[in-house]
């Protein structure tokens, strides 16, 4: 996926793709790959890919995105039926369109909740189903066999859903195509898992949403966008500001501050654009009244804050009402920010398995490295339970990594940081922020100030290759759950083949009913059946398969692996 490319509507790459021949329906992704190769001319608002020395493609961009079919242009002799429109429009970044951003699950307010339909209506019941059978579709396929005629389809079913007022299935449909092209591209930020939790959303909405009625109807459709409410006056200091760097072409800044009661509020920037932006937007002011303040001075000062906004997340809006002057910060250790070091860390972690913000507000002790397949991380201790901190990005315009590299020499430096967790079953969390190794009055925002050498504890050396502490996944697993999410993350990325492969299919689930994990082992008994099932006709051909079973087995699969990993994140921070 090319960052110079404009976002394209999802109802515009699906209209194209629509419009191919079959014989060429066949080729585009063989075009895409061509076209990824040519070279890309940004003037003003249109950009230019020359796909051959004589023929141009131009895609129209006036407000940033490229949101009619009509404004891709290509001078080839087939045009306007040619190969090149879908191709360019598949490769270029999905638009977020603002009229389809999901609340969270739980967040529709109590309006919202009023004036919600008691039942999904037909034309929502119809949309449902187009989403299920083209997220259907994909998890059959796997990534390797989701191409960008499958993506289409998804991207029209997102549509459609957002057409019948399903903005989180839509929201949901289109991160999804946005996981499968990083996949496919084999892009740095993708990783499995999030694209099995997309899928997961997805399919669990479009399942339950038809009998949905009343509060749960209203959390499954979303809404349009996060309302903003007033709140009045609201006095903010500065904790830290992380970079932002999406798969889907969108990067930029987030600073996080909190009022004197603790509650976390967001300012927000971020726009189409690159690793270079999300380093960069720390620099810019934030959007808010007509302070001056940036986001990186924001992370350490405070803000006075009058006709504030808020969204139902905490995010503060930017309108025209808004007045804001900066104001003096406190440090971590001064109230009132330290009241969010004082709450009990089994608190905060059964506030982020349930839905509350995911940050962590924690005090550990460097105890060393550990060596993981994704890259090393820190191990820390974090009231005697032992911790592993990774890197929020691998980006190597972004300093996360070379930070954590750089504390690992810093055993037994004392820390109070900022993390959010990551659910496993083991303490795990991002890195965000956290104390100067050496100067107690300073913070370090670990996305975008950068350690040296010189910053740390003078009795500190490099750990040596010797010292790194290899952690085996099934190390992490001592419940072996992981035979079953395994076999839901290699559906993701091999479809139902992967699983119909001829083989020993007990064994495992015999070792999970050994456990006690009993109900794991019919899941997984099912989920392989559901890939199998291929009966024959009276003349001994193979029959369609049922992608509804199947996709039916791997949600169930997912749910029971996600709910058991939540109880087992909580045990094992609280144990």
């Amino acid at each position: 996926m090319s960052p110079q490319l404009p976002p394209v509507a999802p109802a515009v790459t699906a209209a194209l793709v629509a419009a191919l021949s079959p014989r060429l329906r066949k080729r585009l992704d063989s075009g895409i790959a061509k076209l990824a190769d040519r070279p890309v001319v940004r003037v003003g608002a249109v950009v230019r890919i020359a796909v051959d020395d004589d023929t141009d493609l131009e895609l129209h961009a006036p407000n940033g995105s490229v949101t009619g079919t009509d404004a891709v242009r290509c001078g080839c002799l087939l045009a306007p039926d040619c190969l090149h429109r879908a191709a360019a429009v598949s490769l270029a970044p999905v638009a977020e369109d603002t009229g389809s951003a999901a609340v969270p699950d739980g967040s529709a307010t109590e309006e919202d909740a009023a004036q919600a339909p008691e039942t999904a209506t037909a034309e929502q019941r119809a949309a449902v189903r187009a989403v299920q059978l083209a997220t259907s579709a994909v998890l059959e396929a796997g990534t390797d066999g989701a191409g960008a005629v499958l993506q289409a389809e998804l991207l029209r079913a997102a549509h459609t859903a957002r057409l019948a007022g399903l903005h989180r299935a839509a929201a949901s449909a289109v991160s999804v195509v946005t996981a499968l092209r990083a996949a496919r591209a084999a892009d740095p930020a993708y990783h499995l898992t999030d694209l099995a939790a997309g899928l997961y959303d997805l399919l669990s909405v479009a399942h339950r949403l038809p009998n949905a009625s009343g509060g749960e109807l209203t959390a499954l459709r979303g809404t349009a966008r996060q309302p903003y409410r007033p709140d009045g006056s609201l006095r903010l200091y500065g904790l830290f500001s992380e970079p932002v760097l999406t798969a889907s072409g969108y990067a930029g800044a987030v600073t996080w501050t909190a009022d004197a009661a603790g509650r976390l509020y967001q300012v927000s920037d971020v726009t189409p654009g690159g690793a270079g932006r999300a380093v960069g937007a720390a620099d810019r002011a934030v959007r808010v009244g007509d302070t001056a303040l940036t986001h990186r001075e924001l992370a350490r000062a405070g803000l006075a804050v009058s006709g504030a906004t808020v969204s139902p997340t905490g995010r503060l809006g930017a309108g025209a009402g808004v007045r804001a002057v900066r104001a003096p910060g406190a440090g971590w250790h001064e109230e009132p920010v330290a009241r969010l070091w004082a709450e009990p860390v089994p608190d905060q972690i059964a506030r982020a398995l349930t839905g509350g913000h995911d940050l962590l507000f924690l005090d550990i002790t460097l105890t060393g490295t550990a060596a993981e397949a994704a890259g090393d991380c820190l191990l820390a201790d974090c009231a005697g339970v032992p911790l592993r901190l990774t890197a929020a990005y691998d980006d190597p315009a972004l300093p996360h990594r070379d930070n954590l590299r750089l504390l690992s020499a810093a055993r037994g430096t004392r820390l109070r940081v900022v993390a959010r967790l990551t659910p496993a079953p083991h303490p795990r969390a991002h890195l965000l922020a956290t104390e100067h190794p050496t100067r107690a009055d300073t913070r370090l925002d670990l996305g975008l100030d950068r350690l040296q050498g010189a910053d740390l504890p003078t009795t500190a050396t490099a750990p040596s290759a010797a010292a790194l502490v290899p952690v085996p996944v099934s190390a992490c697993d001592e419940a072996p759950i992981h035979l079953l999410r395994r076999r839901v993350h290699q559906t993701v990325s091999g479809g139902r083949p992967v699983l119909a492969l001829p083989g020993d299919t007990g064994a495992d689930a015999r070792r999970l009913r050994r456990c006690g994990l009993a109900t794991a082992a019919e899941l997984l008994t099912d989920l392989r059946s559901a890939a199998a099932d291929r009966a024959h006709d009276v003349f001994g051909r193979l029959r369609p398969t049922d992608p509804d079973r199947f996709a039916r087995a791997w949600l169930a699969a997912a749910h029971y692996t996600t709910e058991l990993d939540r109880a087992l994140c909580l045990a094992a921070w609280t144990s």
